[in-house]
């Protein structure tokens, strides 16, 4: 049988599952997620917006159900080849649900690696940021921001261009291979955004440019940054999203001192999204998980981590975030320029990244 064959029959049989679980009721669809008894998930790591609180809720909740969780540094395209590589495979490497970012969900449907599944709450999710048919939908988003670590760094880096300056020296890092991971590409997108760059192609090559001159400097560590490298000293400076930023900084507690700075231009937001695998070996935990995810519950614990959770203006309209959530979170005038791009000026950009960051920068993030 043909692979086109395959994926047309893929596609009319998770047709079919969406509808059918759309006629489930939550305490069917609890009872067969329960009979499958786990749920794999990849790319999740605990101090990633709260998902630690997530996934200890979701365990609490359903405890008959067990969450076998895969590679928790993984990327975006990692987790899609994860799918496609595992389509065959029932066993606990196969992921049932991905957690993705915008760029890629498009991609992964036209690719025939999703299931469609609409939550209960699927009215309260913009339109803007999900598939009209249910493949893929918005989860949470957030702005890119430069953690520092205050012991190692005195003056502040308040904006793109200052992290070409000789005291960074051996300093800045991308949280992810621009090559593999969303969040990397779209800091590459940003600060080509903050150089002049237009959103989308422009801004993917003068993002190139940009770093390059940041590695040429000797200020670029090849490193992927994170909490640890960060507090280590191995990379003081570190690109990430706020809410990675903020729960880094919260987890370390002072030792070191951490500064969260949003720059003063090139502030890109991102939004990721959730899928189901079209080959997801439990099916019925993977809609349970995605009912907890955009539950009140499930956003909250979200917002806990300092994410915007994507149901957020629903959840403010009928008051149901706690007021101590809300005074958490960085002053609004910190995210007053933010930019969303389009999922067109991502992909473009995406392209141009992956496929000149090894000829143009020539910096092997590991």
């Amino acid at each position: 049988m043909s692979s086109r064959m395959n994926l047309m029959i893929s596609a009319s049989v998770a047709t079919l599952v969406a509808s059918t679980a759309s006629a489930q009721t939550m305490e069917d669809l609890v009872a067969a997620a329960t009979e499958e008894g786990m749920l794999t998930t990849i790319a999740l790591p605990h101090d990633w917006c709260g998902y630690g609180a997530v996934i200890d809720g979701f365990k609490a909740k359903y405890p008959g159900i067990k969450v076998n969780e895969l590679n928790p540094d993984a990327g975006s395209a990692d987790e899609l080849e994860a799918i496609r590589a595992n389509k065959d495979n029932t066993g606990p490497q196969a992921p049932d649900v991905i957690d993705v970012g915008f760029a890629f969900g498009p991609a992964a449907k036209e690719e025939g690696l999703l299931q469609p599944y609409k939550v209960s709450t699927w009215d309260t999710i913009p339109e803007t940021v999900k598939d009209p048919d249910g493949f893929w939908y918005g989860d949470y988003y957030g702005v890119l921001s430069f953690a520092v670590n205050r012991d190692i760094i005195d003056e502040l880096p308040l904006d793109w261009s200052d992290l070409l300056k000789p005291e960074y020296a051996a300093s800045v890092a991308l949280a992810g291979d621009p090559r593999a991971s969303n969040q990397a590409i779209l800091g590459v997108m940003a600060a080509g955004i903050s150089e002049g760059g237009a959103p989308g192609d422009a801004s993917g090559t003068a993002g190139l440019d940009f770093f390059a001159k940041l590695n040429a400097a000797g200020n670029f560590v090849p490193v992927i940054g994170k909490t640890g490298t960060l507090a280590q000293g191995a990379t003081p400076i570190v690109i990430e999203w706020d809410y990675n930023a903020l729960a880094g900084r919260d987890t370390l507690n002072g030792n070191p001192p951490v500064a969260v700075v949003v720059p003063a231009s090139g502030v890109v937001a991102g939004v990721y999204v959730q899928a189901i695998s079209a080959y997801a070996p439990h099916p019925n935990a993977a809609k349970l998980w995605m009912e907890y995810l955009y539950s009140d519950e499930g956003q909250t614990l979200w917002l806990q981590g300092y994410c915007h959770p994507i149901r957020f203006n629903d959840m403010a309209e009928r008051d149901v975030i706690p007021q101590e959530l809300l005074d958490a979170l960085p002053p609004a005038a910190a995210y007053a320029n933010a930019y969303f791009p389009t999922l067109e000026e991502q992909s473009a950009s995406k392209d141009v990244v992956t496929g000149g960051w090894d000829s143009v920068v020539g910096a092997s993030v590991q």
